[in-house]
């Protein structure tokens, strides 16, 4: 018999044939590692599905060629059952899905009290000879017919299983209601990388593109094809978006793009260009826009996130879209003539103009000897690992969903299956060697015999190495409760990642055209450390803030991280509205022990009881606070946000009702009434209030040219992150309004990273562990705000002291608030209350210099001082030289007599106010 199957088996022609890819129920994508182990397949029936052209009749009963009896658009498909998605081929040597269901959270309710709605369930038909099941996930459900009763129950068995299985299953809600587990809590090759600012988010971005072999996809609010990821853009004329993107489509690199479809009445972003643009690159770059808004119904929303993931080995995430305005450095210059660094367009401030196309592109659309740019400042975070293949598999539901609303029966826009984690599922066993700059993660472990990647579950193997805690909610208001999230300690072990490498599981020759060789997954998995090492040139010391005082990226750290994210049934296809962002921040806040710190692009948020504002992310820090006070403890909260909205007019122009609505909402939440959190805090605590909660803004200045004018510019904020503790940090793209944290409105994504790699320093004068990752990215982002200089940095190694706090941080914001004050008279300014008041200023500045900007940043020639009766006259810069960093006070009484809502003769008026916030 053995002979006999050997010689079988040794038959190209008999091995490679349906009838016995039928028996053994295998396929192409059987043994591909990249989706999972294999799991059950056969052929099935479906009827949703447009024709499919056959070349035979054998889905077809005998007395069909007579009566014609099946011809009611059932047709047979093999169906391939992997751990994440149900995918339908044509037969089994396809590896293109004709369709696919990508598992999903499932409603906790039937909505009949009859517990949790199934994945799969059986379809009683009316005809005893036909047996169907039907597969519901998301706002979908497709009929499935198969030849007996017992093959339904197989399927529906081994489809639930897949799905709902705990703890990899994809439809069960994980910590913070997420449809993504936490990651990283064994070695699973989790890491993470931040960068501050666009110049290194954007140079690794390209390094990563460049590195790429397979796939690359890129979804952005704003994306425009002409964008230099590297600068001086002269020098660098290969780096320029489209450029690389075309440079991997001739290799071969699929290219997949999902764009934001805006109002073209409400933006400028003119996504219909980026789109043709992109398509005349090359036929392996795809693009989709959503949503189309009539048919869809959605008007006020958007797709927020920012992603770049390539070759599911890294992905790049954050607040940094591709386009112009975005590119910056620690710096933040306001001045580029002769251009060197901002070449046209990208020359950008939107609180001046808008331009009206951007299809000449290198154009100047502002006059550089007159107006600054408005610098820009923003956090970006790299992802290896699990982390990565979630955020791909949230693209790869974005994607298929906006395909089959706007491109169902395009083929050259394809359905894409999302990878499967090769380490963490416990049947899959365990990386046989991951290497990180001398230290094996398999050290001090006992040797573990590795499963076939392939085989099937047993029940031993039925143990879990990943244990997610999912977040309690009360059941009145949605809040976190408090248990939502526990800290996770880990080994320090070096940045550098030197190697990482996965032994193929299957050593058997593969048949050509049929299963994938195996080897490719080590070359994927070397592709990833040659990214790394790539990526981390710049910052291999893994004590890096000791030698450099400041770094705009930091080197690869260990971390445990989860994908957070905003979805709804409009955004994503979902049947669950997620708000795992709203989730993680409040309970993130609700737990900090000493301090939080926030850069966000909006700052508009509720207590509770407020019916009108929905996100409780200021209740949550209104209750940590008064824990805090009334537990006589130091706690800080430190909140970082724009001085002004980023939006075109100025303040007291007719069209900037917009600019107006926003800082209302903005102001009502920090200062102003009865649900602001200033004010409520100061009943209680008096003016203890700014010892635990403190607003500040960001502004820089310099020449716009040689000899040219002194001028600033706010250093508009666009960053979405916060810090805990120095050792939790939240990176995404979500700011804090309810259009970004409620899940039904604007689509976002984010990752929650609690770092592993543990080091000693202080939190409020006493020993506290911080981890690597958040320290870093905290100290780099006060060195820049702060203007530290060599061998200042150790002054913030502690937040919360009075030292660090007080002493510098409030004093230098103080400090550099009352210098540009007394050099430019700039707006926003506590001395301004009224709207009045401001027409006066600008008035009196126009006439007084002959030119000025829309909100005050050109400075006299000369400063005038009275000294002893005499006037003495100064250079503005020498006065500002006295300015450190860019960090400012946030003026809480600008413009506080006024009502600044829109008006019933402004057409905001009439639009909903949940467009603001």
């Amino acid at each position: 018999m053995q002979e006999y199957l050997n010689h079988f088996l040794g038959n190209m022609d008999i091995v490679n044939s349906r009838e016995v890819c039928k028996f053994l129920e295998v396929s192409k994508l059987s043994f591909s590692p990249e989706y999972g182990p294999k799991l059950k397949e056969a052929y099935v029936m479906v009827k949703h599905l447009p024709k499919i052209a056959k070349n035979d009749d054998s889905d077809r009963c005998c007395a069909c060629h007579w009566f014609n009896c099946c011809n009611d658009n059932w047709q047979k498909v093999w169906a391939v059952l992997k751990p994440g998605f149900l995918a339908l081929l044509e037969d089994p040597f396809d590896a293109k899905p004709l369709d696919i269901i990508v598992f999903d959270v499932l409603p906790a309710s039937d909505g009949n009290g009859e517990g949790r709605v199934s994945l799969a369930e059986e379809v009683k038909e009316r005809n005893p000879l036909r047996h169907s099941f039907k597969v519901t996930c998301g706002v979908r459900s497709i009929r499935l017919r198969t030849k007996s009763s017992a093959k339904v129950k197989d399927w529906v068995a081994a489809i639930n299983d897949a799905g709902l299985r705990p703890p990899e299953g994809w439809c069960h809600p994980h910590r913070f209601g997420s449809f993504a587990p936490p990651r990283g809590l064994t070695e699973d090759g989790s890491q993470a990388q931040w960068f501050i600012d666009g110049m290194a988010a954007f140079d690794a971005i390209a390094s990563a593109i460049e590195d790429a072999k397979s796939e690359i996809f890129i979804c952005g609010w704003w994306l425009c094809p002409e964008l230099y990821l590297r600068r001086p853009f002269r020098e660098q004329a290969s780096s320029r978006l489209d450029s690389l993107l075309e440079a991997k489509a001739k290799q071969g690199v699929q290219i997949y793009i999902l764009l934001y479809k805006e109002l073209a009445l409400a933006l400028k972003i003119n996504s219909v260009y980026s789109k043709r643009k992109l398509l005349s690159i090359h036929e392996n770059v795809r693009v989709l826009r959503y949503p189309d808004h009539f048919s869809a119904g959605v008007y006020l929303w958007s797709h927020h996130e920012k992603l770049v993931i390539v070759d599911y080995q890294i992905c790049f995430i954050g607040g940094l879209d591709l386009c112009f305005g975005r590119y910056d450095t620690f710096e933040h210059k306001v001045g580029d003539n002769p251009p060197l660094v901002w070449p046209g367009k990208d020359y950008y401030n939107p609180r001046e103009s808008e331009p009206n196309s951007w299809e000449d592109t290198m154009k100047d659309e502002l006059d550089r000897g007159k107006f600054p740019r408005m610098p820009w400042h923003d956090v970006h975070c790299a992802l290896w690992g699990p982390p990565c293949r979630d955020v791909a598999r949230h693209f790869v539901q974005r994607w298929n969903y906006a395909k089959r609303n706007k491109a169902l029966y395009e083929e050259a826009i394809p359905l894409l299956m999302p990878h499967h984690h090769m380490v963490i599922p416990h049947y899959m066993g365990r990386s046989k060697e991951i290497e990180i700059e001398g230290k094996s993660v398999l050290d001090n472990t006992e040797d573990i015999d590795r499963e076939d990647y392939f085989c099937s579950r047993s029940a031993v193997q039925d143990i879990p190495l990943l244990l997610p805690q999912e977040a309690e909610l009360d059941n009145c208001n949605g809040f976190p409760k408090s248990n939502a999230l526990d800290s996770t300690a880990g080994t320090s072990v070096s940045f550098a990642f030197r190697k990482s490498k996965i032994e193929p599981a299957v050593t058997d020759t593969p048949m050509k055209g049929f299963v994938d060789d195996p080897d490719s997954l080590d070359l994927r998995m070397e592709r990833s450390s040659d990214v790394k090492r790539k990526l981390g040139s710049k910052a291999a010391d893994p004590e890096w803030w000791e030698t450099q005082e400041r770094g705009d990226q930091v080197g690869f750290v260990d971390e445990a991280g989860q994908i957070i994210r905003s979805v709804s049934q409009w955004s994503a296809g979902t049947s669950q509205v997620e708000e795992s962002i709203h989730c993680a921040y409040c309970s993130l806040i609700e737990k900090a022990e000493h301090f939080v710190y926030i850069e966000n692009q909006f700052f508009i948020s509720g207590l509770s009881g407020d019916e009108i504002i929905r996100n409780r992310v200021l209740e949550a820090l209104y209750r940590r606070i008064m824990r805090a006070y009334n537990d006589k403890k130091c706690f800080r909260v430190i909140i970082v946000v724009p001085l002004l909205p980023g939006f075109q007019g100025g303040l007291d122009d007719a069209g900037a009702a917009s600019v107006r609505a926003i800082m209302h909402w903005q102001y009502r939440t920090i200062c102003r009434g009865q649900n602001s959190i200033l004010h409520k805090l100061h009943k209680v605590l008096g003016p203890k209030t700014h010892d635990y909660i403190s607003f500040y803004g960001l502004r820089s200045y310099g020449k716009l040219f040689d000899h040219g004018p002194v001028a600033t510019s706010p250093v508009y904020v666009h960053s979405k992150i916060m810090l805990i503790d120095d050792s939790k940090a939240l990176i995404g793209s979500a700011n804090i309004n309810d259009r970004s944290l409620l899940g039904s409105r604007d689509s976002e994504i984010g990752v929650l990273i609690e770092d592993k790699e543990l080091v000693d320093s202080q939190m409020g004068g006493n020993p506290w562990k911080v981890g690597k990752f958040t320290l870093s990215l905290r100290l780099s982002l006060w060195s820049e705000h702060l203007g530290l200089r060599k061998g200042e940095i150790n002054q913030i190694i502690d937040p919360i002291s009075d030292s660090s706090y007080k002493e510098i941080w409030v004093a230098t914001a103080k400090m550099n608030t009352t210098i540009y004050q007394d050099v430019f008279a700039c707006v926003p300014s506590d001395i301004i209350h009224s709207r009045l008041t401001l027409r006066q200023s600008l008035t009196f500045w126009k006439e007084r210099l002959g030119h000025t900007t829309i909100d005050l940043g050109i400075a006299p020639k000369k400063l005038e001082s009275y000294h002893n009766g005499d006037i003495k006259q100064t250079d503005p810069m020498d006065r500002l030289k006295s300015v450190r960093g860019h960090l400012v006070s946030f003026p809480l009484d600008f413009m506080c007599n006024e009502d600044l809502r829109p008006v019933f003769n402004e057409s905001e008026y009439y639009a909903s106010p949940q467009v603001f916030h």
